[in-house]
């Protein structure tokens, strides 16, 4: 990692429903504190921003104040704060950076804005040292993009999703299936008694982007076949192992193909979904069928957290790089060369 001083950094992440803050020393995680609204959203079987956004103002101290305890520190021996700044619900993002920014300015403390989707291509590295270059496939409720690392701050976008992201897919089919919220864990958890081949769902191929993914006719498929006779011959589970094969199955024949491509020889699987355990399963064999090694974040760190914010935040805090408090939150956010 760039830059030899290991700093004590506060990470604060808000680009979702997860109101989180961590304290990071080096690559050693003091605090990690994640406070989950799933209970809110769940009887709408997704994310209502605006619940989200009044739900971070009501968690951010508490679990500012959790973090800091649970480190053993207080904001007097903090080196720098990093933030998410984008992308995300801009709602959730400006509680975040207006935490952030009022930390900064009482404290006198750098800090810097940080890219969501850095965080988690980044995550890995508080686990295995995954040296650059390398692929990252990021998987998560509202993203489903392919990376090529070069190095640090240095990241090509080499596809992406068309419409819907992998995450988004399943929990719009949990909740056709009438599994409830969030609907990637039930989806996984119940495709493990079922059949994968039992059921037969498209898979989006792009000839004239080789990178891209596509869910939205997936969806639309799954639709169909609740309302047809033939879903009375499977069971839920036969339903769920088929449709999230269908999902896992583009997601890694794409990395693949980039991987080929590219002549690539490590693969990180980053995001939400990543916590998935056939994606996991699959990806793994792929690699050992293809000359790669796959690489994913332990489980804590797959979904949104602010320990990965403050591990992208820490090397550049630590290579003289500032923002400013005139810092905005940011719905869209390009990564590349970020």
């Amino acid at each position: 990692m760039p830059g030899q001083k290991s700093l004590t950094v506060l990470g604060i992440e808000s680009s979702c429903d997860d109101t989180a803050v961590a304290v990071l020393r080096g690559r050693r995680i003091l605090s990690n504190i994640v406070s989950s609204q799933d209970a809110i959203h769940g009887p709408y079987g997704g994310i209502v921003p605006e619940l989200a956004s009044r739900q971070h103002i009501q968690n951010a101290l508490p679990v500012l104040n959790a973090a800091l305890e649970q480190a053993d520190i207080t904001l007097n021996a903090i080196d720098g704060i990093a933030v998410t700044a984008g992308p995300g619900l801009v709602g959730s993002l400006l509680v975040g950076v207006s935490l952030a920014k009022s930390l900064a300015f009482a404290k006198n403390l750098p800090f810097i804005g940080i890219n969501h989707l850095e965080g988690h291509l980044l995550a890995v590295q508080l686990e295995h040292e995954v040296d650059f270059p390398f692929l990252c496939v990021l998987v998560s409720g509202g993203h489903t993009s392919l990376y090529l690392a070069r190095d640090w701050g240095h990241y090509q976008r080499l596809g992406a999703t068309r419409d819907d992201a992998a995450g988004e897919a399943f929990d719009k089919g949990a909740k056709m299936l009438g599994l409830g919220y969030p609907g990637g864990r039930i989806i996984d958890e119940l495709a493990k008694a079922g059949r994968r081949d039992a059921i037969r769902f498209p898979r989006a191929r792009i000839k004239k982007a080789r990178y891209d993914f596509s869910y939205s006719g997936l969806k639309t498929a799954l639709r169909q076949f609740l309302a047809s006779p033939e879903r009375e011959r499977h069971t839920p589970a036969d339903i769920a192992a088929s449709y999230q094969e269908a999902v896992v199955d583009t997601v890694v024949d794409t990395t693949i193909r980039a991987a080929h491509d590219l002549n690539i020889r490590r693969v990180v699987v980053s995001g939400g979904v990543s916590a998935n355990s056939r994606l996991r399963q699959y990806m793994t064999e792929a690699g050992e069928q293809n000359d790669f090694r796959a690489f994913f974040p332990p489980l804590k760190l797959c979904t949104d957290n602010a320990a990965m914010i403050a591990f992208a935040g820490a090397w550049r805090l630590a290579a003289g790089q500032r923002s400013g408090l005139d810092l905005n939150a940011s719905a869209v956010l390009p990564l590349e060369n970020a």
